[in-house]
């Protein structure tokens, strides 16, 4: 049984790197004067994914979702990542939390 368990040890260590291997599919999404480009980002339903968020400025912007359960504040010209879990079907806004009137998003989830 000892010269089975080398084997075993790769096989788990195999698919724990693959999966980590595996790209997210990304979304990108700028912040400009108060409004987020695009206002609508369409994700498949059932995947991880990431959005790419940009602050273009002036000064800096928070993308804030309370439904998702998500914040990430930028400084201007900062690009940082926005992960999410697989989301059921829906619409999931977003808004900047500096400009709320303009900046305003949703994510549709299909």
């Amino acid at each position: 049984m000892r010269y089975h368990l080398p084997a075993v040890v790769l096989g788990v260590l195999s698919v724990c790197f693959s999966a980590q291997a595996e790209e997210l599919r990304s979304f990108n999404l700028t912040v400009q004067n108060g409004r987020f480009t695009p206002a609508t980002i369409e994700v498949p339903a059932g995947i991880r994914f990431k959005i790419m968020l940009t602050n273009l400025g002036p000064g800096p912007e928070e993308f804030e979702s309370i439904e998702l359960k998500k914040e990430k504040v930028l400084g201007e010209g900062v690009t940082r990542p926005i992960i999410f879990a697989p989301l059921k079907p829906g619409t999931y806004k977003f808004f900047g939390e500096f400009h709320p009137e303009t900046a305003k998003g949703q994510i549709v989830v299909k």
